[in-house]
């Protein structure tokens, strides 16, 4: 019951900001089209719709899955990013005006054509926005293969590893099953001998998961030691019972808590994600319990989805740890606030003989754009001394 009024207090908060920013861009457009009466009403019908096909659509999808709801969900994930960079462009107008009215500043030219300027700079910041998400769309639709090289000095059967890894693919309404199968040809392109994915495989709910039957399409990876996954917050936030047994049934070894050795070669260890906290009450295994039962004169890679406490897995003894989760932000400037809060939110760094990737993801959440990064599938190329 507590966990139920947390999701209440939080999705309320979520609510009331949401409309407070929408109420801020609409109650400036209306402003700036004073002098268009009849764009005002065109701009308030086109606005509203815009701001409220997201929740209408989530509302509409307990009731029935449909072309009708996908196309608001797809509206409204637009809206999304629109709104964000909306905000930022009127905030800083408004900036600029709260400077000017304490110290004048602006041409004559602006300050006696006041209204006409608004409306310029209104129809200036729409065209602004739209080119940015064309923009961020083809980048979000064209993933690219990110190459790294690391050496782990412990003996293995093994010379060589080819790792092929994935993170934050969030399967579902957005990434369908064209996007997905552009996914897939990049991961087979790299031949890899294993495949992993560091969490957030699936979006939420899994049901538009099975519509599309993206199974299917998942089990056109091919790999020499198979495909192996552990979960993320949002397989958490849909079902994570429901996410892994389909995940499962469709090649995928769901490492949950757990470790493996593969090949008497290297072991995998996956951890649960720290979400079970938040929606089953539960704890995750300690790490040094689970590095317990690893084989650690043998490589041992981690899968955390989330990076946190980072020394860890190099105080416990991880040679190599993959994570994700963070999108780096998927939206500038957001990245920003990503490096503020994660001590790695995308990229490289060792800690003592651990190497640590974070990657940005290779899908989406909310926005089905990226600004600031590429997507990535990351190509992972281990030697063994």
């Amino acid at each position: 019951m507590t966990r139920t009024y947390a999701f209440i207090i939080f999705f309320s908060i979520v609510l009331v900001l949401y409309g407070l920013i929408n109420t801020y861009i609409y109650l400036r457009g209306l402003s700036a089209l004073s002098s268009a009466p009849a764009v005002r009403q065109w701009f308030s019908i086109v606005f509203w719709f815009l701001a409220l096909s997201y929740f209408a659509a989530r509302l509409l999808e307990r009731i029935a899955l449909s072309w009708f709801t996908d196309g608001l969900v797809w509206i409204g994930s637009f809206w999304l990013g629109a709104m964000a960079y909306l905000v930022i462009i009127l905030l800083a107008v408004d900036v600029l005006r709260l400077a000017n009215a304490i110290i004048p500043f602006f041409p004559d030219v602006i300050t006696k054509n006041s209204q006409a300027v608004k409306q310029t700079l209104f129809y200036a910041a729409a065209g602004v926005v739209l080119f940015t998400i064309i923009g961020a769309r083809i980048n979000q639709a064209l993933p690219q293969i990110k190459t790294l090289e690391f050496v782990i000095h412990k003996k293995s059967p093994l010379r060589e590893l080819n790792v092929a890894l994935i993170t934050d693919v969030h399967l579902g309404t957005i990434i369908c099953n064209s996007h997905f199968k552009r996914i897939v040809e990049k991961i087979n392109s790299l031949n890899p001998d294993i495949v992993l994915f560091g969490g957030d495989l699936v979006d939420e709910d899994i049901e538009p998961v099975i519509r599309q039957n993206l199974g299917e399409t998942l089990r056109q990876i091919k790999s020499k030691y198979g495909l192996y996954g552990i979960t993320g917050n949002h397989e958490y936030i849909g079902g994570v019972e429901a996410a892994c047994r389909y995940l499962t049934e469709h090649g995928v070894v769901m490492l949950r808590d757990s470790t493996v050795k593969i090949a008497d070669a290297f072991v995998l260890v996956g951890r649960e994600d720290v979400s079970i906290r938040q929606f089953e009450g539960k704890q995750r295994k300690p790490l040094v319990e689970l590095m317990n039962d690893a084989d650690k004169s043998l490589p041992v890679i981690l899968l955390d989805h989330q990076p946190m406490n980072l020394h860890e897995s190099a105080e416990q003894g991880a040679d190599l740890q993959f994570s994700g989760h963070t999108h780096n932000g998927q939206l500038w400037p957001f990245n920003y606030i990503a490096e503020a809060v994660y001590e790695v939110s995308w990229g490289y760094k060792r800690i003592g003989n651990t190497h640590i990737y974070v990657s940005c993801g290779v899908g989406t959440w909310g926005p089905p754009m990226r600004t600031g990064n590429r997507p990535e599938v990351v190509n992972v190329k281990l030697k063994f001394e």
